[in-house]
């Protein structure tokens, strides 16, 4: 097996060969001639060929690509879980080859030993990360005789960039007037990675949105809910969201700092220090911040003086009476969890309910003077062949004393770009609004902004 584990694994270069080439998601490749297709289904497509009087085979397997996990080894690391351990359970850990890159795309390869028919095979996965998606291949066999074929297969092996790269941002665009809720679902959207105007790329993992520009990497958490708050201790709180969020992924910490109180109307939390990643192993700098409703956001550096020159804050010289314009460079940050929108993401009914309530009191008395109040729902039904049902009902006035308020319609709506979607009638007339998608653990959130509130373009 040492002559197949010395194949080179990663070329993602088209190579002139004369059969005909097959697509599947996003690769396209040539099968050897004379491999015959096992499997096809909407995530795998497999090929395999055989010799009875060896005793001989191979099998390539072409899976579907998925979301990123965020880095190249994060989904090797999960797809040889996956795709290897669970189905030919290896007698050892992979045996890795170097990573190499190629328009944008990033691969990584391992093969390990396993069992089958009491005799010894390999198992070799293929995994290319990039444009927030992950595809990977599969070879498994039992001899040596299939070296050239698994070659030019390889070789053939080209992967296209995803339609979601092709969609910009720019980050200045605000949009108001929010009309959606979370979806239903929590994979299998179209857009996982958005390139801002302004550098920065935000990706799609499990428990982040990895946001990137340059050699500064930030995490979006969205595990908020994991970190104890019970404490009335803000310093408490702080280190209690670093043990949780942060710590379990980095070891050898030093120059640890917890920010203090500040005069601040929304209280910061700022806790840094110098970590080795237990993945790469190398040497960050590592900062946890959060301040109001921006969620807690890691950002992660090559050192302190990248810190302080990109985001213009030393924690170890904030004091109390720090001017609350320091964070204006970190506060931006969470705006970057914003995806763009695609006709078939939007199938299924999102909904938005809002209430508020204002108690009136007698300022010469101090008697109850009535309470005004107000609350509504919207809901947005999305069916096949890009129809639509909308209605929206509301109740407001003194508590007792209610109006109630209602309207409907139905339609066709498009998605003109990605960041936008017209109805065909909205009460009484087209209208639309400005869209996108932003990201909740379990699932994403649909907001749609009227389109006088600024336009995002693509």
């Amino acid at each position: 097996m040492k002559t197949i584990a010395a194949i080179s694994l990663l070329t993602l270069c088209v190579s002139a060969m004369a059969q005909q080439k097959e697509t599947f998601d996003l690769a396209t490749y040539t099968v050897p001639p004379g491999w015959q297709k096992v499997n096809a289904t909407a995530s795998v497509r497999g090929y395999a060929i055989t010799n009875n009087q060896t005793r001989t085979y191979c099998q390539l397997a072409v899976y579907a690509s998925t979301n990123s996990k965020g880095t190249l080894q994060a989904d090797f690391a999960s797809e040889w879980q996956e795709l290897v351990v669970k189905v030919y359970k290896p007698a050892s850990s992979p045996q890795m080859t170097p990573s190499e890159s190629k328009d944008g795309w990033q691969a990584q390869a391992g093969v390990a030993p396993f069992e089958f028919n009491g005799a010894q095979s390999a198992a070799m996965l293929v995994t290319s990360s990039g444009y927030g998606r992950c595809m990977s291949v599969v070879i498994a066999t039992n001899t040596s005789d299939y070296e050239q074929e698994i070659q030019k297969f390889l070789e053939s092996f080209d992967l296209s960039k995803p339609a979601v790269t092709s969609s910009t941002v720019a980050n200045t665009t605000v949009i108001t007037q929010p009309s959606g809720s979370k979806s239903t679902a929590s994979d299998g959207f179209r857009f996982s990675t958005t390139n801002f105007d302004d550098g920065w790329t935000s990706t799609i993992a499990a428990d982040w949105v990895r946001v990137s520009k340059g050699n500064i990497v930030v995490l979006l958490h969205l595990n908020a809910h994991q970190v104890d708050v019970s404490s009335g201790d803000h310093v408490t709180i702080s280190n209690n969201a670093w043990n949780t969020l942060v710590a379990p992924r980095y070891s050898n910490l030093s120059n640890y700092h917890v920010l203090g109180s500040t005069l601040n109307y929304e209280r910061p939390s700022l806790i840094s220090g110098d970590v080795t990643d237990t993945q790469t192993e190398k040497r960050v700098y590592v900062s946890l911040f959060k301040k109001g409703k921006s969620g807690w956001m890691e950002i992660i550096c090559p050192d302190k003086v990248t810190f302080v020159n990109a985001f213009g804050v030393d924690a170890a010289k904030v004091d109390y009476y720090a001017d609350d314009a320091i964070w204006s460079k970190l506060l931006p940050l969470p705006g970057y969890n914003k995806f763009a929108v695609d006709a078939v993401d939007l199938k299924g009914t999102w909904s938005n309910n809002f209430s508020a309530a204002t108690q009136y009191v007698n300022a010469y008395t101090g008697a109850n003077a009535g309470m005004d109040s107000h609350s509504s729902t919207e809901n947005f039904e999305f069916g096949p062949g890009n129809t639509y049902k909308w209605n929206i009902a509301s109740a407001s006035g003194f508590v007792g004393n209610l109006k109630y308020q209602g309207a409907k319609s139905n339609g066709t709506f498009s998605v003109p770009n990605n960041w936008q979607v017209a109805f065909s009638d909205i009460e009484g007339k087209p209208k639309t609004y400005n869209a996108f998608f932003t990201v909740v653990k379990g699932g994403r959130i649909l907001w749609l902004g009227d389109t006088g509130f600024g336009k995002v373009e693509q």
